[in-house]
């Protein structure tokens, strides 16, 4: 059954005139009151004072709990303003969308509720009368959303972000530091050898390998604001907002480290160990006067990588790209 079709039934069995009780009226009421839906009827205070039986397996809450409460008490206070905003709405006149706002259980569990609403007003003054309210769980529907949503911005095989979800992260990224004059540190780690390693030992176990060093990074990079990605094929990049060049330097010393601990034997690496070599830049926001951003940062951390394969490999190197009044673009 539609919303809206639940709506309008809601609303012929409980508008307030009187009526024949009949067996179709009697039917109607039996199915509202074994509907999934949660059925209220809300005075104009947008107080409850119905709710249909179906409150104790959708909100955890039986009916008589409900009578007397406001929908607002039922959800947690991120949403409330939301509640506000559309209850205002409402009392205006205004056509009110479908809502999906999260109430906690009794026994803590968090559900979404989709909400949708319509005001009965007397046909004479044009008064509020009663608001019907129809509350439908849609928890399986939001975690199905964030699971693809989740899948759509990571790497299936690393279980990092992937490129698109890099790309937009380093973009937003810059454009905070740009707006809080601060810095933005990036580093790009190329897993040394990688090619020779899945000559010798196979594909399975390449992917195996880089799903040790994806969890191996992301035991180091936990941070709330720092961002982990798969870059491309076995490269892996870190962008570490609000952070100078020697906490660059300190994060990609320590992911070095944290991989050739790994252990994962690599007979064709000079330390018979798989190992990686790192490159790392900073900017500020004054870079991006005179250098295009954030391309200059990728090409700063590429550079510094590339000296890192240069000299030997399993090793870090850095890059700082200096603002205008310093005389240089990068050093």
């Amino acid at each position: 059954m539609a919303p809206s079709d639940v709506r309008r039934m809601f609303a012929r069995l409980f508008r307030g005139r009187a009526r024949t009780a009949n067996a179709s009226e009697t039917d109607l009421k039996l199915l509202v009151e074994n509907s999934r839906d949660v059925l209220c009827r809300l005075g104009p205070d947008f107080v409850i004072r119905y709710c249909s039986p179906s409150s104790t397996t959708v909100l955890g809450r039986p009916p008589e709990e409900m009578v007397g409460q406001r929908p607002s008490s039922i959800v947690i206070e991120e949403d409330r303003p939301v509640i506000a905003a559309e209850a205002a709405r409402v009392v205006q006149g205004e056509d009110v969308k479908p809502l999906i706002l999260r109430t906690l259980k009794p026994d803590g569990v968090m559900a979404w509720v989709e909400t949708s609403s319509r005001a009965l007003r007397d046909p004479v003054t044009g008064a509020l009368v009663e608001v019907i309210l129809v509350m439908r769980d849609v928890s399986e529907r939001q975690a199905l959303q964030h699971r693809l949503e989740r899948e759509a911005v990571t790497d299936g095989l690393t279980g990092l972000a992937n490129r698109r979800a890099f790309d937009e992260a380093l973009a937003r990224e810059w454009a905070r530091a740009v707006r809080d004059d601060g810095e933005v540190s990036l580093i790009l780690l190329d897993v040394d050898h990688f090619k020779r390693f899945n000559d010798r030992y196979g594909h399975p176990a390449g992917d195996a390998c880089l799903r040790d060093v994806a969890k191996a990074i992301q035991e180091i990079v936990r941070r709330p604001g720092d961002l982990a990605a798969r870059y491309g094929g076995e490269e892996m990049a870190v962008i570490l907002p609000d952070t100078p060049a020697s906490g660059a330097a300190t994060v990609a010393e320590a992911l070095r480290e944290a991989i050739q601990a790994l252990g994962i034997l690599h007979a064709d690496s000079a330390r018979g160990v798989l190992t990686a070599s790192l490159g790392a830049a900073t900017a500020t926001a004054a870079v991006g006067q005179t250098i295009p951003m954030p391309d200059g940062l990728l090409i700063g951390a590429d550079g510094a990588l590339y000296r890192a394969k240069s000299k030997g490999r399993n090793r870090v190197e850095t890059a700082v790209l200096l603002p205008p009044r310093s005389g240089a673009r990068a050093a």
